[in-house]
C-alpha cells in the first residue's frame, strides 16, 4: 500500500509552546516551512479556515509558488463562497500548480462559529448543503456547454467556466464523525477525514464511511486519512518527560492553540469529533501502542489533538497499526512546528515507507520497524528506560536522533 503523508501550513513562527500569537503572516518563514515540508517528504499540507483567519485560497497559491511537489489542501466551507466561483478558484490554483490541487470540505460543527459569518443553518442541512455544493463543482469542471442547475441551496442558468483541472478533476476530502458526515463523504468523497481515535474506534468508523459508500452504489471507497500530534525524543523516556512538559503548557492555557477555537472555554465542544475524543480521554490516558489522549483533555479537544508519545520508531509502529487499518493518508503535526516537521521527515516518515517497501517486496512484517516497538512502557516519564531492545533501522535512527537530543529532548523545556 501507497502511504501518503499530510501536515497544516504554519504562517509564522507562533505555535502552541511559544506563546508569540503573531496575526501576521511572515512570507520568509511561510516559504521556509512550505519548503521544509517538503523536503522532508510531506505529500500534502492542509492550508486550515476559520472566520479569522487568512484566505486559504491565497495562501495556497503562494505554497505553490514555493514548492514544486507539494500539494495544497483547501479547506472550504459552503457558506462562505458560491459554488461556481470556488470550482474556477480550485481550477485556476490547480492549472498554477501543475495539477497539486486538493479541497477538503468543512460542513461546521459550530453554530456560533457559522454564524459570525452570516450561516443559520443546521448541522443536518450543513451537510446537505455540501453534498449538493460537491456536485456542483464537479459538473463545472466537466461541463463544456452551460448549464442550469435549481437545487435546494443553489439555482443558476446559463453557467460554463473555461478554467478546467489540470487531470479533468480535484480531489474532494470530507471529513467528520456523525453520520451525517459518514453519509456525504461516504458517497462522495476522494478521501475521508478522521482524528487519532484508538484503533478499535477508528475501524469503526472505516467500517461506517465504507458502508455509505456502498449504499451510494459505489464500487471504490474514499481513502482514508488520519491525523495525530506526534511526540518524538531519542528514547521512550525522553519521549514521555517531553510530553508532559508539552501538557503542562496547554493545561496553563499558555500556549497558543488558536485561542479563536479555545473561546468556549470548558464547555463541551459542540462538533461530535470533539466530544468523541473527550470520550476516549475520559476513557484513559494512553490506548494501544502509542496514542495519548490528555493533550486532547488540556484543549478541549480543539481540532485534532490527540498524540503519539515514543521514540521515531515507537510511533512509526503506531502509524503502520492505522495503515494496517486501511489508512493512506497519515496527517502529522506537532507543537513546535517547524523543528517538528524536520524531525518527522528524518525520523518518522523514511521508517513507515521503508517498513511498507520492505513489506511490498519481500512479504515480511517487522524487520525495519519492530512489531514489539513501544509495547509495555508505562505513559509516565521512566528512569533509566531506553524502551528495549532494537532492530538494526531502529539502531540507526536512534544513533542519528542521538546526536541531536539536545534538540529533540530538550527543545520544550521552559
Amino acid at each position: 500500500m501507497t502511504v501518503e503523508f499530510i501536515s497544516g501550513i504554519n504562517i509564522n513562527p507562533s505555535n502552541e509552546l511559544n506563546r508569540l500569537r503573531l496575526p501576521a503572516i511572515d512570507v520568509p518563514f511561510l516559504r521556509r516551512y512550505a519548503r521544509a515540508l517538503e523536503d522532508g517528504g510531506f505529500d500534502y499540507t492542509l492550508v486550515p479556515y476559520h472566520s479569522s483567519f487568512q484566505d486559504p485560497f491565497t495562501l495556497a497559491t503562494a505554497i505553490t509558488q514555493f514548492t514544486e511537489r507539494l500539494r495544497p489542501i483547501v479547506a472550504l466551507r459552503p457558506n462562505t463562497i458560491y459554488p461556481t466561483v470556488a470550482a474556477k478558484q480550485l481550477a485556476t490554483l490547480d492549472q498554477l500548480s501543475g495539477g497539486r490541487a486538493v479541497v477538503h470540505f468543512i460542513a461546521g460543527g459550530d453554530d456560533h462559529e457559522q454564524a459570525r459569518e452570516g450561516d443559520r443553518l443546521g448541522k443536518t442541512e450543513r451537510y446537505a448543503r455540501q453534498a449538493e455544493y460537491i456536485d456542483i463543482l464537479r459538473r463545472a469542471w466537466a461541463s463544456t456547454t452551460p448549464f442550469d442547475h435549481a437545487g435546494t441551496y443553489y439555482s443558476f442558468e446559463d453557467f460554463v467556466s473555461v478554467v478546467r483541472p489540470v487531470n479533468g478533476g480535484i480531489p474532494v476530502s470530507v471529513g467528520g464523525s456523525s453520520p451525517e458526515a459518514y453519509q456525504v463523504g461516504g458517497a462522495q468523497a476522494d478521501i475521508f477525514g478522521l482524528w487519532g481515535e484508538p484503533l478499535r474506534e477508528t475501524r469503526e468508523q472505516i467500517d461506517a464511511v465504507a458502508e455509505q459508500a456502498r449504499l451510494a452504489g459505489r464500487e471504490d471507497t474514499p481513502r482514508i486519512w488520519v491525523t495525530f500530534r506526534p511526540i518524538i525524543a531519542p528514547t521512550e523516556e525522553l519521549a514521555w518527560e517531553k510530553a508532559h512538559r508539552i501538557l503542562d503548557v496547554l493545561r496553563g492555557n499558555n500556549g497558543l492553540a488558536h485561542a479563536a477555537f479555545r473561546a468556549t472555554g470548558a464547555k463541551e465542544p459542540p462538533n461530535v469529533g470533539s466530544q468523541r475524543l473527550l470520550r476516549v480521554a475520559r476513557d484513559g490516558d494512553l490506548h494501544d501502542r502509542a496514542l495519548w489522549t490528555p493533550t486532547a483533555s488540556a484543549t478541549n479537544a480543539a481540532g485534532a489533538s490527540t498524540a503519539l508519545v515514543g521514540t521515531p520508531e515507537t510511533v512509526a509502529a503506531a502509524i503502520l497499526d492505522y495503515v494496517d487499518l486501511g489508512a493512506e493518508l497519515i496527517s502529522i503535526r506537532g507543537y513546535d512546528n517547524l523543528d517538528d516537521v524536520i524531525d518527522y521527515g528524518r525520523y518518522i516518515l523514511p521508517l513507515v515507507r521503508e517498513e511498507l517497501a520492505h513489506r511490498a517486496a519481500t512479504g515480511r512484517r517487522g524487520e525495519i520497524v519492530r512489531e514489539d516497538a513501544g509495547r509495555g512502557r508505562p505513559a509516565v516519564p521512566a528512569a533509566a528506560s531506553d524502551g528495549g531492545p532494537h532492530g538494526d533501522r531502529g539502531a540507526q535512527v536512534r544513533e542519528a536522533s542521538a546526536a541531536r537530543a539536545g534538540r529533540l529532548g530538550q527543545q520544550v523545556a521552559s
